[in-house]
């Protein structure tokens, strides 16, 4: 591989853009941090992260690796979207939350607690002007009784097929439900991002999910009126019908953050006051609601497409930082939130040469590598060197201790429990900043790393396909010489298997995997290998 190509591994997630005081920046001026996380990007969904098996062009995000330094060991809290955004902003595993499997539901509750620290409640105590724009999917306090939640769905007719969430009978708003949706989506809703530590919030909170309109702030932009047409649900558009602005356009959604974005940039840049701007991406999720401009460009297919549309937002976004000015006092942090789905056609991808997570194994839910290893870039002109590669275990959990440590400050014991400062790294120095990270999957199996060993204590990839050889109750593997996970090393290495057990209850027990005090879990954390299920499985094979 040409040292070109080897500077090129990135993953196509967070751009981080953080500035900092003790780093060069302007005197009276701090850093200023944008971060931008991609949706559902798999690690061999950027070119320079998958020179030989990639086929996907990404020009803006290969030139973030160019200018900066890519991680190719860098991963998400979980193999979906809601539980990894919550150990970004955080610095804390999800699986310590109520939320021990899948995702935060549709019109669900926030699962950040109030007094919770996040990135965007470090930043603002520190004179941080603060703005969250794309997709949230942590939840909020939508308020609603279960009769209230039959008014925002459609109801079932007989025969009605709903397969795969598509619901394809034609659904038209009562009078009833259209006057609750008036009153309700007339209130502000509560626990959102501007009550999690941003000043200002525009996104559409899940784009697939509804209401299908933006909200800013705590309100809806608009009054949802009327069902989601049909036509815009299922074959990987809209998961569901459910309450719409009349004449909602899907392909408008990500053109829309990229703009509000720039936005935020060039009226913050040249502030008093530092920004920090979340930028989560609503792509290349589902809706693969690609503009006109970019269908068939890739070649390949509408998947493809919109990882093109995706990175062109990302360069308009760099473009305003760099026209505003504050791109040399940033540094910019670029990661997914997990794998690629594999229901975007990726088996026809693989078929024409485009493999979505490179040389790992599994996708989108997997506890397999596929799963949560993830595009990671970071650019800090004058800290970063350009075109630096790290192999070093992080996770986007680092992040928290990461801005604290630029700006100087200590945190509480009970904030960033599992972050890790990624400064040493970004500075330079090729040491480990941790020993260990666990990362889940769907339906919370976990993946425990240790160096390069990692313990999966259940069989198969714990997510939607599960997969594998279910046979083996426990999975070993040594990503050192096999990070395509092809060899299981369990058996023949019960000592190893029976030390990560223990590694893992100590992370679980311990409260946190960081020093200090020991801290407590918000619920009792689920155990694996999970005797429950393997019992239920010997049960129902037992002769009766």
């Amino acid at each position: 591989m040409k040292p070109r190509n080897h500077i090129r591994y990135a993953s196509l997630a967070v751009v981080f853009i953080f500035g900092a005081q003790a780093f060069a920046a302007p005197e009276g001026k701090g850093p200023h941090i944008l971060v931008i996380l991609a949706d559902d990007l798999g690690y061999g969904d950027v070119q320079c992260n998958n020179p030989e098996r990639g086929k996907i062009s990404t020009p803006n995000i290969d030139r973030l690796a160019t200018q900066g330094m890519r991680f190719t060991d860098g991963h998400s809290s979980s193999g979906v979207c809601s539980p990894s955004r919550y150990s970004l902003l955080t610095g804390r595993f999800h699986w310590r939350t109520k939320l021990q499997s899948g995702i935060v539901g549709v019109f669900g509750e926030p699962l950040i607690a109030p007094d919770r620290m996040t990135l965007g409640t470090l930043a603002k105590q520190h004179g941080y002007r603060t703005a969250a724009i794309g997709k949230w999917h942590l939840g909020w306090n939508w308020s609603l009784a279960k009769e209230q939640r039959e008014l925002l769905q459609v109801a079932k007719q007989a025969g009605q097929d709903d397969e795969a969430g598509a619901q394809r009978a034609t659904a038209v708003a009562t009078a009833k439900q259209q006057q609750f949706w008036r009153e309700f989506f007339s209130k502000p809703i509560a626990g959102g991002p501007t009550t999690r530590g941003f000043d200002t919030y525009f996104g559409t909170d899940v784009p697939n999910w509804p209401p299908y309109c933006f909200i800013e702030n705590d309100r809806t932009s608009g009054i949802p009126t009327e069902f989601l047409p049909t036509r815009l649900v299922g074959n990987n558009q809209a998961s569901q019908q459910g309450p719409a602005l009349r004449d909602w356009k899907l392909e408008h959604i990500l053109p829309a953050l990229g703009e509000r974005a720039a936005q935020f940039i060039n009226e913050n840049a040249k502030n008093d006051a530092p920004f920090f701007l979340y930028l989560p991406l609503t792509s290349p999720h589902t809706p693969l609601a690609v503009n006109a401009e970019w269908k068939d460009k890739s070649r390949l297919n509408l998947f493809a497409d919109f990882v093109m549309e995706t990175d062109a937002v990302i360069g308009r976004v760099l473009d305003a930082l760099e026209k505003s000015g504050a791109a040399d006092n940033t540094l910019v942090l670029f990661t997914s939130d997990n794998g690629c789905a594999p229901y975007i056609g990726v088996k026809e991808l693989e078929q024409m040469g485009h493999y979505p997570s490179g040389p790992l194994r599994g996708y989108k839910a997997d506890a397999w590598e596929g799963g949560h290893r993830v595009p990671f870039i970071a650019r800090w002109p004058g800290v970063v060197k350009p075109g630096s590669l790290c192999g070093q275990l992080v996770c986007q959990a680092d992040f928290l201790r990461t801005f604290a440590d630029i700006l100087g400050a200590k945190l509480p014991d009970n904030a960033g429990e599992d972050s890790f400062s990624l400064l040493p790294l970004l500075k330079g120095d090729d040491k480990p900043i941790r020993e260990n990270a666990v990362s889940a999957s769907a339906q919370g199996l976990p993946a425990v790393r240790s160096g390069t060993w990692k313990y999966i204590p259940g069989p198969g990839s714990g997510g939607w396909g599960q997969g594998g050889d279910q046979s083996q109750p426990v999975q070993l593997y040594n990503l050192a010489d096999d990070p395509g996970e092809s060899k299981n090393l369990a058996a023949a290495l019960p000592e190893k298997v029976a030390a990560m057990k223990t590694l893992h209850e100590k992370l679980i027990t311990d409260g946190r995997s960081t020093p200090g005090a020991p801290q407590k879990n918000d619920v009792a954390v689920k155990r694996y290998p999970d005797e429950s299920a393997t019992n239920a499985k010997k049960k129902a094979k037992t002769p009766r």
